[in-house]
């Protein structure tokens, strides 16, 4: 017996002296196979500017993912890594069920478009047609204005549609071929598209008339002057240039060229009956959150697959899995670079238009104007300011911009930074007010990087009847007929 105790203890003295020479490591650090290896990387943050920082100090080609943790408040967690170690552990599904792929800003990229249209609102829509005759169009500018030669085998086309809606992923895989970033994606985008765009605003602006037209005729001029004369309005109270704004705009519609392609195809409705493009300009953010293959959305069961009517197949290799080359083609940010790759930009003009798919994904706006302080609805600006004057904070109007189409005003707030979607004040970010004058509601939206990279928006409110145009309209019906 003494002996066996002998025996043990000087191995476990013999253990003990190993480790002293070779010592565990503290962290532990997985690996895609072989020892011999460098170690790979997987870490997490709770912020993605946190992730975007420590991207910076890795020597290793890493890149940021999206992972939605939570169902019900769209908060996510960020994972840095490269695509391998991502593939890794993602191939299996088992795990990382909803992931995105986080657009870097700066980053050369592929063209993307993300299409949907709600189905029971646009009842016989074809949209294997639409998307077919959308890359169509697509190629064909592409050759026009920079010389690229494309076709629908060289698009991969990803399906995640339900019984409701009808939604897609296109990504375009060009040879040597990337944009500057996807804010140079989404100007070509808004470019190409620009006579579906005014169309609807020219839909919108004969509706507009027609609604104005028909009230006048009920109506003396000068009640009528607060309530509907926006282009008046501005000039009464200086507000920034002298503003002919309808005219104008229906000047411009109608002197576009004849030539221009007929994309009527691209306008659906959503399920209140509002037109809108079949394309979502709203995916051309900064670090924009971008669904990966495979996933769906948190609480959802519809994976983004590839589609049936798909036309892109990757070249065959013997070391590479098709499942896997799929996954690397539907990375947007996924960039060989070599010494030929041609980088495609496309800037905005330097007019002062402005457009609001920042503030709505689903936002078509063609045209807007902008001020200081004081809209042209003083009422509005007094809601808003009762908004941002309580429990003893005093906050204000910095700049307001109008929308057109969409009939949006967006208010950016200062000294009052109380955010709904983290349930107390940003320490240095300030809110937008948004009011919808359409729909007659307001919510609030973040300049936080935070809450813009979850798309926050909050809860939509009732305005009080006695901002609503339709009351004004009333209120003046009333006072006629009491003279």
């Amino acid at each position: 017996m003494k002996r066996k105790w002998e025996a043990k203890l000087k191995q476990i003295e013999e253990r003990a002296s190993y480790y002293e020479r070779k010592p565990l490591s503290s962290v532990y650090r997985p690996r895609l196979s072989k020892p011999e290896e460098p170690p790979s990387i997987w870490k997490l943050f709770h912020r993605q500017t946190q992730a975007f920082n420590f991207v910076k100090s890795c020597k290793e080609d890493v890149h940021v993912f999206a992972l939605e943790c939570k169902v019900g408040d769209g908060q996510r967690i960020y994972v840095v890594t490269t695509y391998a170690q991502l593939w890794f552990y993602y191939k299996s599904r088992k795990t990382l069920l909803h992931c995105y792929e986080v657009i870097p800003e700066n980053a050369v990229c592929k063209l993307y478009f993300d299409l949907e249209f709600n189905k029971l609102a646009n009842p016989g829509t074809d949209g294997k047609q639409m998307v077919a005759l959308l890359i169509k169009h697509v190629c064909k500018a592409l050759h026009e204005i920079y010389g690229v030669n494309c076709s629908a085998e060289d698009v991969f086309n990803l399906d995640s549609s339900t019984d409701e809606k009808f939604s897609r992923h296109l990504i375009f895989q060009l040879h040597d071929v990337a944009f500057k970033n996807n804010i140079h994606v989404g100007n070509f985008v808004r470019k190409i598209l620009q006579p579906a765009l005014k169309l609807i605003a020219k839909e919108d602006d004969d509706l507009m008339r027609e609604t104005i037209d028909n009230g006048m005729s009920h109506f003396s001029e000068a009640p009528v002057k607060q309530a509907i004369s926006f282009s008046k309005m501005c000039t009464e109270k200086n507000i920034g240039e002298n503003w002919t704004l309808n005219s104008k705009k229906l000047e411009r519609l109608e002197s576009a060229k004849q030539s221009s392609p007929d994309l009527s195809f691209l306008v659906v409705k959503n399920n209140r009956g509002e037109k809108h493009l079949f394309v979502d300009l709203g995916v051309y953010t900064r670090n924009r959150n971008f669904r990966l293959y495979k996933s769906s959305k948190i609480g959802k069961q519809v994976t983004l697959e590839v589609a049936e009517d798909n036309k892109f197949f990757p070249k065959q290799s013997n070391n590479i899995s098709e499942e896997k080359q799929h996954f690397q083609s539907s990375l947007v940010s996924n960039i060989r670079f070599s010494d030929t790759l041609q980088i495609l930009t496309c800037n905005t003009s330097d007019s002062k238009q402005k457009r609001v798919e920042h503030f709505n994904s689903t936002s078509t706006s063609v045209e807007a104007i902008e001020g200081f302080q004081c809209s042209p609805y003083p009422e509005i600006d007094h809601f808003v300011l009762s908004l941002v004057n309580k429990n003893g904070i005093e906050g204000g109007i910095r700049r307001w911009n109008y929308f057109f189409p969409e009939e949006l005003l967006v208010y950016d707030i200062c000294k009052y930074r109380w955010c709904e979607n983290i349930g107390r004040a940003h320490k240095s970010n300030n809110i937008m007010i948004l009011v919808d004058l359409k729909n007659e509601v307001w919510y609030q939206k973040c300049h936080d990087p935070v809450c813009k990279a979850e798309n926050f928006k909050s809860d939509c409110f009732p305005l009080p009847p006695e901002v609503c145009l339709l009351f004004l309209f009333k209120e003046v019906r009333r006072g006629i007929y009491n003279r």
